[in-house]
C-alpha cells in the first residue's frame, strides 16, 4: 500500500510539471505549489515504509519550498 500511495505521489508531481511546461499552470499560482507540496507528502510517507536518505533529503526540501509556495501566494492575496 505504501507503494501504491508513493506512485500516486510521483504521479502528481510530474503531473503537475507537465501542466506547467504546456503553461496549464503559472509556477507562481496555488495550485503549482499546492500539487507539488501534497505529491512530496504522498512519496515521504512511502519512504517512511522504504528508507532511502537521499529521497527523504529531497523530498524535505520539496516540501519545504512547496509550502513557502503556499504561504507566498496566500500572502499576497489577502
Amino acid at each position: 500500500m505504501e507503494d501504491i500511495i508513493g506512485v500516486v505521489g510521483v504521479s502528481f508531481v510530474l503531473i503537475t510539471y507537465y501542466l506547467l511546461q504546456v503553461e496549464k499552470i503559472d509556477s507562481k499560482g496555488f495550485w503549482y505549489s499546492f500539487l507539488n507540496l501534497f505529491g512530496a507528502v504522498l512519496i515521504m510517507y512511502s519512504l517512511m515504509y522504504n528508507w532511502n536518505l537521499a529521497s527523504i533529503i529531497i523530498e524535505i526540501f520539496w516540501i519545504v519550498i512547496s509550502a513557502y509556495g503556499v504561504w507566498k501566494y496566500f500572502k499576497k492575496t489577502v
